[in-house]
C-alpha cells in the first residue's frame, strides 16, 4: 500500500510503511547515513500529514520488518492486546496525538492503553509532536518498579550510580561508590561496567558491592554489566546476583550482534527471579523487577542490522522504539537509552540528541516502561555540557525516573560525557524531588553516618 501527500504542486509518494515513518522522522545523521532521510523539509511534512492521516489499525496490518524473518516482529505481533488497543482503535495517528495531550488521557488510562499500542505506532506518535508535546504526554505517566528501593514514584527522581574504572580496579570502583553514596547517588542502581568481560571480575565486584550493602544496611541493588551470559555464569558460581544486565535493539539480528535473543532473556529473567532477592513488598511479591536493559537509536545500524520489508533500511527512532518491544516482555526494573553514546554517525549534535532523549522517553513510558536515560554525548560530538544540562532539565519536567551519577560527569573508562553526582542534585533541587523513598529514609539514620565516618578509608570495603 501506498501513501501520499501535495504540497503545493508537489505530490509526494511513499512505497509502504517503512518509508512513510523513515521520510516523517525529524532529521538525524543516523538516517541520512542509512539513505532513507527525507530529501527535503517539505517532503518531510508530506510524510508528516500522510502519517497522521493513517488509521492506527494500518500498523496491525503491515510490518516494517517481516513476521516469518525476525522474532521482534514476532512478540510484538503475538502480544498485543486487543481489549486494550479497542478504545483507540478507530483513531489515525493524529488523533491520538491530540487525544494523549488532551485531558481525557489520564494516567489510569494511559496505564491500561499502553499493552494496546505497538512500538511502530508510538514511533509515530511521536515523529508528529513537539518537544513540549513529548513532555506533556509522558509527564503524566509513571511506570513504578521496586527491588530493594521503589523507583519512578510521582516527586522521585532516582540515579544509577555508574563507579566505572579503565583497569576494572576494587579499589578505584569502591572510592566511587563512595562518592556517589556520600552525594545521594545510586538509589536506581550502582551498576559497573566492566572493561574486560571476565566472570571472575564480575564475581569479585558483586561480591564486594553486596558486602557494601550488608555492612551498612544500604537500600540499593547492585548490578555489573558484562555480557548476560557472564552475568548468568557468575550466578551459577553462587555470586550475589541483584539485577541482571543486557543491552538489547529491536530487530533481531541486532539482538544476535549483541550475543543473545528471546530465549536467552527469557533464562536469564527465570533464573534472576528464582533467587528472590529483592525486598519483600506488603503483597508477599519479591524479586519481580530483575532485568536491567539499555538501548540507543542507532544500535541497528551499526551493527547493520537495521533492514526491513525487501531489505530496505528501518530508520532508526522506529527501530529504537521495537527495542522496547523487546523490554517490556521481561517486565525490567530499568530502561536506560544512551541517547547520545553511539556518536554523531547516528545523533550529529546537541539539537538531535536533545530530540532523541524526549523521543525515547516518551515511547518507553507509552508502552509501559520505566524509563531513564544517560543524557550523553562523545567528544566528537557537536554538542557539549550546555546541551547535556537542557535535556538534564527537560527530563526532569517529563518525569524521567532515573539518570546517570557519573564521578564528573566524564566516565574515564568509556570515554563519554554523562552527568554527575551533582547534576542529580541540581536537578531534585530546581524540581523539588527526592531520592526513593527507602534511600531517603537510610540517608538520615545511624548506617550512613557510619559510611560517612569510614568513607575515607574505601579500600577496608574489600576485606568487609
Amino acid at each position: 500500500m501506498t501513501f501520499a501527500h501535495t504540497i503545493g504542486l508537489t505530490r509526494y509518494v511513499f512505497a509502504d510503511l517503512r518509508e512513510l515513518l523513515a521520510k516523517g522522522t525529524p532529521l538525524r545523521s543516523g538516517d541520512v547515513l542509512a539513505g532513507v532521510a527525507a530529501a527535503s523539509a517539505e517532503e518531510r511534512v508530506a510524510a508528516q500529514f500522510a502519517l497522521a492521516d493513517l488509521p492506527l489499525e494500518h500498523f496491525l496490518n503491515e510490518t516494517v520488518v517481516p513476521y516469518e524473518d525476525d522474532e521482534v516482529t514476532r512478540l510484538i505481533a503475538d502480544t498485543h492486546d486487543a481489549e486494550a488497543f479497542a478504545p483507540i482503535g478507530s483513531l489515525t495517528v493524529g488523533e491520538l496525538r491530540n487525544w494523549l495531550l488532551s485531558d481525557d488521557a489520564t494516567p489510569e488510562r494511559l496505564a491500561a492503553l499502553a499493552p494496546g499500542l505497538t512500538p511502530e505506532m508510538v514511533a509515530a506518535v511521536s515523529k508528529l509532536m513537539r518537544v513540549q508535546d513529548l513532555i506533556a504526554a509522558a509527564r503524566k505517566i509513571r511506570v513504578v518498579t521496586r527491588f530493594r528501593t521503589t523507583v519512578g514514584l510521582p516527586g522521585r527522581l532516582s540515579t544509577r550510580l555508574q563507579p566505572n574504572h579503565p583497569t576494572d580496579s576494587p579499589l578505584g570502583i569502591a572510592a566511587s561508590i563512595l562518592d556517589g553514596l556520600m552525594l545521594d547517588s545510586g538509589d536506581a542502581v550502582v551498576g559497573v561496567n566492566l572493561a574486560g568481560d571476565r566472570v571472575e571480575t564480575t564475581t569479585r565486584l558483586l561480591h564486594m558491592m553486596d558486602a557494601l550493602r550488608r555492612r551498612f544496611a544500604i537500600p540499593m541493588q547492585s548490578c555489573v554489566l558484562a555480557h548476560l551470559t557472564t552475568q548468568m555464569a557468575a550466578l551459577a558460581g553462587g555470586a550475589p546476583v541483584d539485577l541482571l544486565f543486557q543491552s538489547i535493539a529491536g530487530t533481531e539480528a541486532a539482538n544476535r550482534s549483541f550475543g543473545v535473543n528471546l530465549a536467552l532473556l527469557a533464562e536469564a529473567h527465570q533464573a534472576g527471579r528464582a533467587l528472590r532477592r529483592g525486598d519483600v513488598c506488603a503483597d508477599g511479591r519479591t524479586g519481580a523487577n530483575i532485568m536491567y536493559f539499555e538501548t540507543g537509536q542507532g544500535s541497528a545500524l551499526s551493527a547493520n542490522a537495521h533492514h526491513g520489508a525487501g531489505g530496505l533500511a528501518v530508520d532508526q527512532q522506529t527501530l529504537e522504539a521495537r527495542a522496547y518491544g523487546v523490554a517490556r516482555r521481561f517486565d525490567p526494573m530499568l530502561v536506560n537509552t544512551v541517547v547520545g553514546f553511539i556518536g554523531p554517525e547516528y545523533l550529529y549534535d546537541g539539537k538531535q540528541i536533545v530530540r532523541a532523549g524526549l523521543e525515547d522517553h516518551f515511547c518507553g513510558k507509552l508502552l509501559g516502561l520505566p524509563m531513564g536515560c544517560d543524557v550523553c554525548y562523545t567528544n566528537h560530538a557537536e554538542a557539549d555540557q550546555d546541551d547535556m544540562d537542557t535535556l538534564l532539565t527537560l527530563l526532569g519536567v517529563a518525569g524521567v525516573n532515573y539518570i546517570m551519577g557519573v564521578p564528573g560527569a566524564d566516565d574515564i573508562m568509556l570515554n563519554y560525557q554523562s552527568t554527575s553526582f551533582h547534576d542529580a542534585l541540581y536537578l531534585r533541587r530546581v524540581l523539588d524531588v527526592k531520592p526513593a523513598p527507602e534511600f531517603e529514609a537510610w540517608r538520615s539514620g545511624e548506617s550512613f553516618a557510619r559510611l560517612m565516618a569510614e568513607a575515607r578509608h574505601p579500600e577496608r570495603l574489600l576485606t568487609a
